[in-house]
């Protein structure tokens, strides 16, 4: 199974790469993940490999991730690996107007086993799934910081607001005057 999703995010791109290669964000947008621990290499480079551990209904899911290339801002390549299943992913990073990314991932799935049933009868769910964690990811990045433009009268210092989740479905708001 191959296909390619291409979200655009509203930030930068420098400002997006920043967000998307921090591991300790992965678990603001990555839903269920318990754990991400380096297994060899260092992390983020070419050849390391990682273990991602997911809730997965009443138990876990295991997944090997191994970075294939690294070459940021442009591009980040990884394959990622648990039982039955294997997919290589492509990710490229367009800037096209210097104020949001396009963000183009192109995955190429893999089924051994009885995967390879559940594949022909739930295929899509595996593109849904894919899209539905780059949506977590933009709506992550498009709420960590946004600047906020001031309303008339109130000078002409920026203010920023940082978000952060709260509670499932909520998010809290600071705003604070910008090079606070």
């Amino acid at each position: 199974m191959e296909f390619t999703q291409e979200p655009t995010v509203n930030l930068p791109r420098q400002r997006f790469i920043g967000l998307f290669d921090d591991p300790e964000n992965l678990k603001e947008w990555q839903t269920g993940l318990v754990s991400f621990e380096g297994v060899t290499g260092t992390p983020g480079e070419p050849g390391a490999t990682s273990r991602l551990t997911y809730r997965q209904g009443r138990g876990t899911m295991e997944m090997i991730k191994t970075v294939t290339r690294r070459d940021l801002p442009e591009a980040f390549d990884g394959s990622y690996d648990a039982k039955c299943v294997h997919n290589a992913c492509r990710n490229a990073f367009r800037d096209p107007d210097g104020s949001t990314t396009r963000w183009v991932a192109h995955n190429v799935f893999g089924f051994t086993g009885f995967m390879r049933i559940l594949a022909l009868l739930f295929g899509p769910m595996f593109k849904k799934q894919s899209f539905k964690m780059m949506t977590a990811f933009k709506d992550f990045a498009e709420a960590r910081t946004q600047v906020v433009r001031p309303r008339p009268g109130q000078g002409r210092k920026m203010v920023r607001a940082v978000a952060f989740p709260c509670e499932r479905g909520t998010t809290a708001r600071i705003r604070r005057p910008e090079g606070d």
